[in-house]
């Protein structure tokens, strides 16, 4: 037995007693890292869910036209630029209708529309006072993704890609030529988060200031490394086009749709 004892004393030298600190060092410090490690996710996934409180508050926002009520039984709404005034089915057709209030309430309404087309609200600030500036209204359904596509200086561009869409290069919404959206390929399938599951043929839905939605269908969809650029061409043959970015691959190539205008 005392030999037993002496033998053991005999292995535990400073070397090993010296490797023991290493080891306990080194757990402790690995358990420290995934603390931090997991800490710092959990604080990236609250400020990707803040940035989206911010940019569904910009769109809640957004005064892009619509259906407003002229009387109970009257309806009257705006589609591609034309005035729809709709009664409704069951109103008994001997039954008279106040003409004058109605043409009255239309008057008003057409100049309330011609005011907001001429001055459309471009500058929103938010609850905590920081003001973003909107171009138009990004919608696909198909992957259900809506989001302001939001503008700003190129300097500014990377802060801006944590609230919402951003516009990347070309004229102004819905005219001639290609409008180029960026946005943040997302893992908790924020932004662009789906948009590489996008099929051909999928459509998308771009509404710029004063309301008007022209729909676009995808007709290609491609990778490309980051210094490739020739997405952002504006030679469309004198076509309405829009092109999505997002990273891929993490961040080493990117994700290119092309979609254009349906007619």
């Amino acid at each position: 037995m005392n030999q037993i004892l002496v033998t053991e004393k005999i292995f535990v030298t400073p070397e090993l007693k010296r490797k023991k600190k290493l080891y306990k060092m080194n757990f402790f410090l690995s358990v420290f890292l995934i603390c931090l490690l997991f800490s710092y996710y959990i604080y990236a996934e609250f400020d990707k869910n803040k940035s989206e409180e911010v940019s569904q508050e910009i769109l809640a926002n957004l005064d892009l036209g619509g259906n407003f009520e002229i009387e109970d039984n009257t309806t009257a709404r705006v589609e591609n630029d034309v005035l729809i005034v709709t009664l409704d089915e069951n109103v008994a057709n001997n039954e008279e209708i106040d003409v004058t209030k109605l043409a009255k309430d239309l008057e008003n309404y057409i100049q309330n529309a011609e005011q907001n087309t001429s001055m459309p609200r471009e500058t929103y600030k938010t609850a905590n006072g920081t003001e973003y500036e909107t171009d138009a209204v990004l919608k696909i359904p198909s992957l259900d993704i809506n989001y302001p596509v939001l503008k700003t200086a190129e300097e500014h561009i990377d802060e801006i890609l944590k609230i919402s869409l951003v516009k990347y290069w070309g004229h102004g919404p819905n005219e001639e030529g290609n409008y180029v959206i960026v946005g943040h390929n997302y893992k908790n399938k924020k932004m662009f988060g789906k948009l590489p599951d996008i099929e051909m043929g999928a459509i998308i839905e771009l509404t710029d200031l004063t309301g008007k939605t022209i729909k676009y269908e995808v007709y290609d969809t491609y990778i490309v490394d980051p210094s490739d650029t020739s997405c952002t061409s504006q030679k469309t043959g004198g076509k309405k086009e829009i092109t999505l970015i997002t990273c891929r691959t993490y961040g080493t190539q990117r994700q290119v749709v092309k979609a254009r205008e349906i007619k």
